[in-house]
């Protein structure tokens, strides 16, 4: 068991190496979470274990690397790949959409390895959960983490995030609000995220720039009842990525998550795709529907083409 500890240990400073130590010292600080933390970093450094003897079969770099601890699907896995090329600055993160916050993209950051930052949901009683469930988690961390209710608009985006005390660069901004995405991410000017994670809606397929309407109300539920029309096609984001400066690198495997990074400290460590090349279906609608036939389900509906 030890000799496989130490190759845990391994693999996750070679992904990871500067929170690696800020995992450490907070096993040593909050005794009573250890057992729950091994785990997590468990999960993760056995997972990286085995994909280092995996084949390319063909996928970009950095769905190699998915892995589950806190986030929806693999997004964990592959924002510590990202930053392990990248490094970090400020460790500091904004997610909005994040639910009651125990399966979101920053969890396991602010838990694991002592990330701080906003997050935010327009469901008070899913914002009601998240503050007692990072409570429990953090404890007297728990003020390194701001956690509000809030709907965000075009119209309100950057002043809540004056209101926060967050401004200018900051490592991570994570994106799912399942209606208003492109717009609300296309408002934002107070910060530079170095790295955005964002929900694209891939029954639009991977060829067609379009984006909902924006409507500063918009509910999906409310607007077909397929609850496919929300959001933005990977294309409309990745143009309106290249207009802020950002590069896409990939997607998540399960065809919800896009990652851009800025195109200035991406170098030679990451590769720029292509939609075509980053492009996935969405795993779980295709079980019942084809790409083709989601988007004939809605496609009557309106657009704004980007």
């Amino acid at each position: 068991m030890y000799n496989i500890w130490k190759k845990i240990e391994k693999i996750a400073k070679h992904i990871f190496p500067l929170s690696w130590g800020i995992a450490v010292s907070r096993f040593t600080e909050l005794p009573s979470k250890l057992n729950e933390m091994e785990v997590n970093l468990q999960t993760l450094g056995l997972a990286l274990l085995q994909q280092e003897y995996e084949s390319s079969s063909g996928r970009p770099e950095i769905n190699k690397y998915e892995v589950k601890v806190y986030s929806q699907n693999g997004e964990d896995g592959i924002l510590l790949y990202i930053f392990s090329k990248i490094s970090t600055t400020n460790r500091c993160f904004v997610e909005f959409g994040m639910g009651d916050g125990k399966e979101c993209n920053t969890a396991n950051l602010s838990i694991n390895f002592g990330w701080h930052g906003l997050l935010m949901d327009g469901d008070s009683y899913r914002v009601a959960v998240a503050k007692r469930y990072y409570k429990n988690k953090l404890g007297t961390g728990l003020a390194s983490i701001k956690i509000i209710d809030c709907t965000v608009t075009m119209e309100n985006i950057n002043q809540v995030f004056l209101n926060a005390g967050i401004e200018g660069e900051i490592d991570l901004l994570s994106i799912d609000i399942d209606g208003n995405d492109y717009w609300i991410w296309k408002a934002i000017t107070v910060i530079t995220p170095r790295v955005v994670i964002i929900e694209y809606n891939a029954s639009f397929g991977p060829e067609k720039s379009l984006t909902v309407k924006y409507d500063p109300k918009f509910d999906k539920y409310k607007k077909h009842p397929s609850c496919l029309y929300h959001g933005a096609s990977l294309a409309a984001l990745t143009k309106l990525a290249n207009l802020k400066g950002y590069a896409l690198v990939g997607c998540d495997s399960t065809g919800i998550n896009a990652f851009f990074v800025k195109k200035s400290i991406i170098h030679n460590n990451l590769t720029e795709l292509s939609v075509k090349e980053a492009y996935f279906q969405h795993s779980r609608r295709t079980d019942e529907l084809s790409t083709f036939k989601q988007f004939e389900c809605f496609k009557h509906l309106d657009f704004d083409y980007v």
